[in-house]
């Protein structure tokens, strides 16, 4: 069973995605990476939310640039939580998919991360942190990574300090 849903509305968005992927990967959250588009596959992307809630999807996450609506779509869909990544994909250097994501009406809310990869990362992370709320083994994996965070940061000083 996914517990999480990755959705990009263009495969062109995959790098910038695939850090989300990732984070998942290392721990051991399975999920379902697709690409779906609000606008040239609708009917799609209503299909795979209904069929991924009955199945017991818990968080979907939603990239997208440009005009953004993946995830709005989604959330217009679902009352599980919806997390969007804005990707830069247009001249206006991501701005336009940002305002899109985290402009939202009331009810229908979209928790927006940051542009592109370190979002996509950070998407995980949070989808993550939900989970946790009632896993109280990938809390557990949660704290160990904030640990391994925190020793790289005292580690990284450490070694700074020894070169002056």
């Amino acid at each position: 069973m996914s517990r999480v849903a990755i959705f990009m509305g263009s495969i062109s968005d995959e790098p910038m995605v695939r850090p989300c992927a990732d984070v998942l990967d290392s721990l051991g959250i399975d999920y379902l990476f697709t690409v779906t588009s609000a606008h040239r596959t609708p009917e799609r992307t209503a299909a795979l939310v209904a069929d991924l809630e009955a199945k017991g999807c818990q968080v979907f996450i939603c990239a997208a640039g440009m005009a953004a609506h993946l995830a709005g779509a989604v959330a217009a869909k679902t009352v599980r939580p919806v997390l969007g990544i804005p990707v830069t994909a247009s001249a206006l250097g991501g701005m336009d998919a940002l305002l899109a994501t985290v402009m939202m009406p009331p009810g229908f809310p979209v928790g927006t991360v940051a542009l592109d990869k370190a979002g996509a990362r950070n998407a995980a992370w949070l989808a993550a942190q939900i989970l946790a709320l009632t896993d109280k083994d990938l809390e557990a994996r949660l704290r160990a990574a904030r640990e391994e965070f925190k020793a790289s940061v005292d580690k990284a000083a450490t070694e700074l300090a020894a070169r002056k």
